[in-house]
């Protein structure tokens, strides 16, 4: 399995330290390795046919700044000179227009390369064009990471809950929200609460997709296409998010035993991301910066599953899963994979 990896930031370098840690697990369990053959980010790029170290790439990374030796100003053509299978796409998400992510995806696609990603802008924006693609070049498509990070909430839904009818999808999908409202819960204004994600690297400098409530609106499309085969984009989800949450509204809700949370909902014909009322003790109160879902069943009734909705080694998790995958069908299937 021959890898390209575009983007090489924060999970681009989390997933190189998950293959160093996972070698021998490739080994023993299809009797081959998985190598990265090309590696990009947002000025660079290095490639080898016989494998980069990734050692070598999170060295280089550190050391200079970039994951390559090499300029670039077209990513589709480094694509090209490159033998690969299967790209890893993790470059910054751009819901607005998609980035060079959804370029490079498409592209992918196109050539009949199997493609992982945790890129929410081009699933937002673009996704049943995306899987359309993937169907008609039988690639494999997969992007379990993009919601949630860690918390495996489409192939449990895709894979486990096979044959449930899902009614709906409640959740917490965004966890620097989370943490703010968990701080305002302790007596921080929004401001407050604010500055300490930004300061623990929670928030971006232009914490706008994260507190307007945009990122989960992302992740709300990406469940509804996927999970509940709708065919709707960003524009679809009405959305609010918690800047006009205040103090007094924080301290209303705690005399009624009640916490706000920003909840993502899924149901019926509803696409929504706004600030509700959850009762203390409900599997949708967590604090801090967890990600937590409620999927509500016809024969499992409701199931409640939690965890890290970011970070370097967990959502790398998520593209490792999505890797075993990948190669457990192409192992089934004695070569290339046959469907989504």
């Amino acid at each position: 399995m021959r890898i390209l990896i575009s983007g090489f930031g924060t999970v681009g370098q989390g997933f190189a330290e998950v293959m160093i840690l996972r070698k021998d697990f490739f080994k023993e369990r299809y009797g081959e390795e998985v190598t990265i053959v090309c590696a990009m980010d947002s000025s660079s790029y290095v490639s080898d046919q016989s494998g980069l170290s990734p050692n070598e790439l999170l060295k280089r990374k550190l050391e200079t700044g970039k994951v390559g030796t090499q300029g670039y100003q077209d990513p589709v053509k480094v694509m090209d000179s490159v033998e690969y299978d299967l790209l890893i796409e993790v470059s910054p998400t751009d819901i607005k227009t998609g980035g060079a992510g959804l370029k490079n995806i498409r592209h992918a696609l196109e050539s009949g390369k199997d493609v992982i990603t945790v890129n929410k802008g081009p699933l937002a924006l673009k996704f049943c064009e995306l899987i359309a693609i993937a169907r008609k070049n039988n690639c494999k498509f997969r992007f379990e990471g993009s919601v949630g990070g860690a918390m495996p909430i489409i192939n449990l839904c895709r894979e486990s809950l096979v044959g449930e009818n899902i009614y709906s999808i409640r959740g917490i999908l965004n966890g620097t929200c989370n943490f703010i409202l968990s701080k305002m819960d302790n007596g921080q204004s929004f401001e407050q609460a604010l500055k300490e994600a930004q300061q623990m690297g929670y928030a971006e400098a232009d914490p706008a997709n994260d507190i307007e409530g945009y990122d989960s609106a992302c992740k709300v499309v990406i469940l509804a296409n996927s999970i509940f085969k709708r065919n709707v984009s960003f524009s679809d989800v009405s959305i609010t998010g918690i800047t006009s949450i205040t103090s007094e509204a924080i301290s209303l809700a705690a005399s009624h035993n009640m916490v706000i949370r920003l909840i993502g909902e899924m149901s019926g014909d509803k696409l929504e991301v706004a600030p509700r009322l959850v009762p203390k003790g409900h599997p949708l109160s967590i604090t801090g910066t967890l990600n937590a879902a409620q999927v509500v069943t016809d024969l499992a009734g409701p199931i409640t599953i939690s965890g890290k909705g970011a970070g370097r080694t967990e959502t790398a998790s998520a593209i490792l899963s999505d890797l075993v995958s990948i190669m457990d069908d192409r192992k089934e299937r004695g070569g290339k994979c046959q469907n989504l």
